[in-house]
């Protein structure tokens, strides 16, 4: 049995909810057959996300992570291909911090690539009935923040671990006032097990196309 973190956020920017918490909750409550899967809420704060990730992995020791955040207005469940270097925030974090152009890692590589099949846990999530696409961007926000930080500590002290990030849309309830797409917290609760299960199982990725234009 595969040992799966997942991780979501507490809510930011004046929502009441944040679906990436509620679904990722969900679907550990109900993991998929051959995961034990832990749920853990991140703050959405630079650094003590890290922190608080930290110590999560050192208490449940998984072999694979998937953190997951919610990006409004997108339609679908997006898994992420890349976490890039830099805290650049357009709104201040939970603790009022607003870094601009600003390392997550100083001296740190740019890049880091996500070590889940990316591309098969697209193909995952769309073969339960749901939207899924590719992301090769997660923002420069804390959800980047987590996911380099994540890359980073998996790449320095912890080899034998996996790990990714997945933008999930609004929840039905954030968008009664506005017209932006969402997606139900259990359907998003199904495409995360759809994505734990696949990545706890499938090492070498999909060669499909999942680019984009622009």
């Amino acid at each position: 049995m595969t040992r799966v973190l997942l991780t979501g956020f507490e809510p930011f920017d004046g929502e009441s909810t944040n679906p990436s918490w509620q679904a990722v909750r969900a679907a550990a409550a109900e993991p998929p057959a051959g995961v034990e899967a832990f749920a853990v809420e991140l703050p959405c704060v630079y650094g003590a996300s890290l922190a608080v990730l930290r110590v999560a992995i050192e208490e449940t020791r998984p072999e694979v992570v998937v953190c997951v955040g919610q990006a409004g207005g997108r339609p679908d469940i997006t898994v992420e291909r890349v976490a890039i270097n830099v805290d650049d925030a357009r709104i201040p974090d939970a603790a009022g911090a607003e870094p601009v152009d600003e390392p997550i890692v100083p001296g740190g590589p740019a890049a880091y690539f996500s070590t889940l099949p990316v591309k098969a846990c697209v193909a995952a999530v769309r073969g339960v009935g749901l939207p899924a696409s590719v992301s090769n961007t997660a923002g420069t926000f804390v959800c980047n923040h987590v996911f380099y930080g994540l890359a980073h500590l998996i790449a320095t002290e912890l080899p034998g671990v996996r790990g990714g990030f997945a933008h999930v849309p609004y929840a039905p309830e954030q968008v009664v006032d506005r017209a932006r797409p969402s997606l139900p917290v259990a359907s998003v609760a199904q495409g995360l097990r759809a994505i734990a299960v696949t990545a706890a199982t499938t090492h070498t990725d999909l060669r499909v196309a999942g680019g984009a234009v622009h």
